[in-house]
């Protein structure tokens, strides 16, 4: 039974990061980020809040050694979420100037006279 309710908690633990992260960091530095930054760092963070459950619960005292540890890496994946997600907040503004810069050299009217334009 309690292997259910370790695969629930994980699947739990994968939206709850998901909802959280977008919200905290922003939905669109998110979408600027490469599909499997945000697989890895949230698979790695939920896999390590269930290891650290499964060692609260396996052992008489429920902050034991591995407990702590667990918690110790859940705040250091949690850390690489923020440097992450500050990078691509830090450089948004690079790839947003490529996309719109050849968007505005063709909207601009080229100088000089067209055929059939009076001046």
């Amino acid at each position: 039974m309690l292997r259910i309710a370790y695969v629930c908690e994980f699947l739990l633990a994968l939206l709850a990061i998901t909802v959280v992260w977008g919200q905290v960091g922003g939905q669109d530095h998110l979408d600027l980020m490469p599909w499997y930054a945000k697989l890895v760092l949230t698979f790695a963070l939920a896999l390590v809040i269930v290891l650290g459950t499964v060692a609260a619960v396996s052992r008489e005292r429920a902050w034991n050694g591995i407990a702590v540890v667990c918690l110790a890496i859940a705040i250091l994946i949690a850390c690489a979420m923020g440097v992450v997600t500050y990078y691509y907040h830090l450089h948004e503004d690079d790839q947003d100037t490529e996309n719109t810069n050849g968007v505005a050299l063709l909207a601009k009217p080229l100088p000089g006279p067209w055929p059939g334009r009076s001046t």
